[in-house]
């Protein structure tokens, strides 16, 4: 297989999970243990978003992190992580797969693991995110709600110009990304918050490249 290990394009940083654990980017520091790996970040610059992950290396912790479904109980809350999502950079771990390829459990074939960043405070990212937020925010006021934020599409249009995989019969192989997004979730207390449990209030944007 072969693939860039790092490329940095319109605010979006992608790195293979072993070079990043290697070679960890700035205010980032790796501890190895005997049972995996811990992972430092600065919190007052990094907006890390990934859960505990079970690696064929061990168990791979990144410390600060806020996982990937982030929960927010109040408007002091999400205004907290608002400010966080347009003014850091923010960490996501992803897996390509090979399309149409399932392991004996059923599940994707991983051809490789990344660790994906994007510039909140890149103007175009910051934009978007803005513009999203603001919408589920004025869609669902006053109630519980969940958003969605995918950044699929910007994987997709790295991958077309930026990754070249081969597989193990040398065939391309165009990859499908999993895990390429993240959740918040706000919790209201209001009583009757019937758009919530019916459903009607999860929303979803996604990010783009300009």
């Amino acid at each position: 297989m072969e693939v860039n290990r790092r490329d940095d394009v319109s605010g979006m940083t992608v790195t293979r999970l072993e070079e990043f654990l290697k070679n960890p980017p700035a205010g980032f520091s790796v501890e190895v243990l005997g049972s995996g790996y811990r992972v430092h970040s600065d919190p007052e610059t990094s907006l890390v978003i990934i859960d505990d992950f079970d690696s064929c290396r061990g168990k791979i912790v990144f410390q600060n992190s806020r996982g990937r479904r982030v929960k927010m109980h109040d408007l002091r809350e999400y205004t907290s992580m608002r400010k966080s999502l347009l003014s850091k950079r923010i960490y996501l771990l992803v897996s390509a797969c090979e399309e149409h390829c399932s392991t004996a459990s059923g599940e994707d074939r991983v051809l490789q693991h990344y660790v994906v960043s994007i510039n909140g405070n890149d103007p175009f990212i910051k934009w978007q995110m803005e513009k999203g937020l603001d919408w589920t925010i004025s869609s669902v006021a006053g109630e519980s709600y969940r958003v969605d934020i995918d950044l699929t599409e910007l994987l997709e249009s790295w991958a077309e110009k930026h990754i070249h995989v081969i597989t193990d019969e040398l065939l391309k192989v165009r990859p499908m990304w999993r895990d390429a997004c993240f959740t918040l979730k706000y919790y209201s207390d209001a009583l009757f918050d019937f758009p919530h449990w019916f459903g009607f209030s999860k929303r979803q944007f996604k990010l783009r490249m300009t």
